[in-house]
């Protein structure tokens, strides 16, 4: 066992400092890239718009979002999470249309008491529909640094990843009759907010108001990869995967046999809870996707 974990950190470590030096040299600029939308204060830009921080005390949390619209794109954030007790916390960061049948692809970070682990929250929303949540503990603090949180979105698949590594694959399944979100225009949001009734132990465990104020930080926003969408056309000449060569790779990216080993290893070590295993919140039959490979 500790030489197939070995081995499996061997594959991670290039990789892990590829991902990072990319993100880092291509780092966003939040004043051109984002708007703070709500908070009162609470949400900073700072040194030289290179940071963003968000704020949550007793009276308000806060938020931001981007003020590009996306419709697919590989888009990367480096965020380091609230620290010590974060209980009664959630940390959002996530793509999303608007109206009543939107679609929104998630990364939501419960906190916990100090010493247990963040809970990892992930969902796909397709028209309006979601409830296709899977969670994941961490390999390690992600309060103690920045860690690279990423959204890859192209036609074919969406993968969730966290440093390089692969967590969650939701493939397009339209042909088996499952929606899959790909006409609407997404923002990427994110907010830091109070939701002590459920987050946390489902919401056994309270906020603890004399820890706040809470923080949580960002930077490096990379989002060169990606289409905007702007005027009802996208900076892509084409979202078709035909298309996709050169820059635009990520437009037909799958992942390759290295990359489904290391999904394997993080859904068999770190994840917590899958939709897909749920037989008893399903009693009629499990999701037309938890049947598709």
């Amino acid at each position: 066992m500790a030489s197939s974990s070995l081995s499996l950190l061997m594959l991670l470590i290039p990789l892990l400092v590829s991902s990072s030096y990319i993100v880092l040299c291509s780092a966003g600029n939040f004043n051109k890239d984002f708007q703070i939308t709500w908070g009162d204060g609470r949400a900073k830009i700072l040194s030289n718009a290179n940071l963003l921080t968000l704020s949550l005390d007793k009276a308000s949390g806060s938020g931001f979002e981007s003020k590009n619209e996306y419709l697919f794109g590989k888009i990367d954030m480096q965020i380091k999470l609230v620290p010590g007790n974060s209980a009664g916390t959630v940390t959002a960061y996530y793509l999303s249309s608007k109206g009543s049948t939107w679609d929104e692809i998630d990364f939501e970070f419960l906190g916990n008491l100090s010493g247990d682990p963040y809970t990892l929250h992930t969902n796909v929303f397709s028209q309006g529909k979601g409830n296709r949540e899977q969670q994941f503990h961490l390999w390690f603090d992600p309060t103690a640094d920045f860690h690279t949180y990423s959204i890859l979105w192209n036609p074919q698949r969406i993968v969730f990843s966290v440093d390089g590594t692969p967590i969650r694959e939701f493939k397009n399944l339209e042909s088996a009759g499952v929606p899959f979100p790909k006409n609407q225009p997404m923002r990427l949001t994110s907010s830091l907010w109070n939701a002590d009734n459920w987050a946390t132990r489902g919401g056994l465990v309270k906020t603890d108001w004399s820890k706040a104020p809470f923080t949580a930080s960002y930077r490096n926003f990379n989002a060169n990869n990606a289409c905007v969408w702007s005027g009802g056309k996208s900076s892509c000449k084409s979202n078709s995967p035909s298309s996709a060569s050169g820059s635009a790779s990520w437009l037909k990216q799958e992942l390759d046999s290295t990359g489904y080993q290391r999904l394997r290893w993080v859904q068999k070590n770190y994840m917590v809870y899958n939709y897909c295993a749920d037989k008893k919140r399903f009693p009629q039959g499990l999701p037309t996707e938890c049947t598709h490979s």
